[in-house]
């Protein structure tokens, strides 16, 4: 089964941008979806974004206009870029994974934290 791995969480300020990346174990090619979710201490997970095998995309509104999720199938990597960072974006994120019903997989997560 496939294993995802984030990376390029971290510290920034409000305002800022950063990219996490979600290698893949195994070809994400095969996956229907990806996506990223994430989730605060004390609340539940949230969808972030998600990605069809055919690059169609779809967003959380809060966080529409300001992310932006990718698939690179050849480096079996999504990818999220964040911008505008708000300090209610600070989470564990983490990628997501979808092949049929039954067949979810999310990753270990990173810590994204924005404050000044």
């Amino acid at each position: 089964q496939v294993q995802l791995v984030e990376s390029g969480g971290g510290l920034v300020q409000p305002g800022g941008s950063l990219r996490l990346s979600c290698a893949a174990s195994g070809s994400i090619f095969s996956a229907k979806t990806m996506g990223w979710d994430r989730q605060a201490p004390g609340k539940e997970r949230e969808l972030v974004a998600r990605i069809t095998s055919g690059s169609t995309t779809n967003y959380a509104d809060s966080v529409k206009g300001r992310f932006t999720i990718s698939r690179d199938n050849a480096k079996d990597t999504v990818y999220l870029q964040m911008n505008s960072l708000r300090s209610e974006d600070t989470a564990v994120y983490y990628c997501y994974s979808y092949l049929a019903r039954g067949q979810e997989k999310w990753g270990q997560g990173t810590q994204v934290t924005v404050s000044s």
